[in-house]
């Protein structure tokens, strides 16, 4: 029998977080994270990770996991996921999954395709033919040799269309022939999802102000130590949105006013990239937020959404 599974998601700076703790105090729930960035050790102000004092209060799981010069794939989540839950199952105790990486939540929800490692190399030299060609290259390339997954791809998707290249490199076989993540149930588990969704203008309000309390916090000298460590930052973690732009600035490709401009673009077009991906979710429970909604008012009504459903209120609390 699947176990029950309680999602809360939505766009970066929607307040997932603090509404989550607020439930978990009130019901003596834990949390599990989906985030890919909060598994990093060091890496707390760029991911607004949840401070020290509160994961001491309320457990929080699947956060400071690996060290940064590591890396942490879709597959290692899933694993260790699926122990996390089964260890809170044995105690009894109720928890909220939240995060906003939409492959995890899709691992979750869907099962996993167990595809071949990254090929950073050759990662690199499609971002460099797309660079030098435009995306629209790529995706020829792609509709070649798997025209089925190049037809549900956007040209602009380029991280979807330079994995489903790579696949098609490594196994000689195009990612739509595999069952892959995506349409299929996973048998493991009855999720019940939860997102918030604000109007686009005041969601970009509230990453203004996020980016502006990251620099505040000490972003940029955050992002200095984790760089002094000889043995640096994972292909990934260098990735992370607010982490890979400080690099560059420290590498002279900004100035301080273009870097934290160009972060917050970055940071408006990953919440519409992740809007797309929570609505291709089947089932989501959408809660609707205002500017003055607080974060009691909107745990409350995240809450009632979960209760709603009979099935998960007898098997979780």
């Amino acid at each position: 029998m699947p176990l029950p599974v309680w999602i809360l998601t939505g766009p970066t700076a929607c307040g997932k977080t603090d509404i989550a703790i607020k439930i978990a105090e009130n019901i003596d729930a834990e949390i599990v994270s989906a985030d890919s960035m909060l598994v990093y050790r060091g890496m707390d102000i760029g991911t607004e990770k949840p401070p020290a004092e509160i994961r001491s209060k309320i457990p929080h799981h699947l956060i400071d996991i690996v060290d940064p010069w590591q890396e942490y794939n879709v597959g290692q989540y899933v694993k260790d996921f699926d122990s996390v839950i089964h260890n809170i199952y044995q105690r009894g105790k109720p928890f909220i999954v939240v995060g906003g990486t939409a492959l995890y939540l899709k691992a979750i929800v869907d099962g996993l395709f167990e595809g071949p490692p990254a090929d950073w190399e050759y990662r690199d030299y499609l971002k460099s033919i797309a660079c030098e060609r435009g995306p629209d290259y790529l995706h020829k390339m792609l509709a070649e040799v798997d025209p089925k997954t190049a037809e549900n791809l956007h040209c602009n998707d380029q991280k979807r269309i330079i994995r489903a290249l790579e696949v098609f490199k490594k196994t000689g076989m195009s990612i739509s022939s595999f069952q892959t993540q995506f349409g299929r149930k996973n048998p493991k588990y009855d999720c019940v999802i939860v997102a918030i969704e604000y109007d686009r203008d005041i969601l970009y309000q509230r990453i203004e102000a996020r980016v502006g309390r990251m620099f505040q916090r000490g972003l940029i000298d955050e992002v200095r130590t984790l760089l002094k460590n000889p043995l640096g930052l994972s292909k990934q973690a260098s990735q992370a949105l607010g982490y890979k732009e400080i690099i560059d600035f420290f590498n002279g490709k900004y100035t301080l006013s273009e870097v934290t401009g160009v972060i917050k673009l970055g940071t408006r077009r990953f919440a519409k990239r992740q809007m797309t991906w929570f609505r291709s979710f089947s089932s989501v429970h959408w809660v609707r937020a205002c500017a003055d909604d607080d974060t009691t008012r909107l745990s409350e009504r995240v809450f009632g959404r979960f209760m709603q459903n009979e099935s998960l209120l007898r098997e979780t609390i």
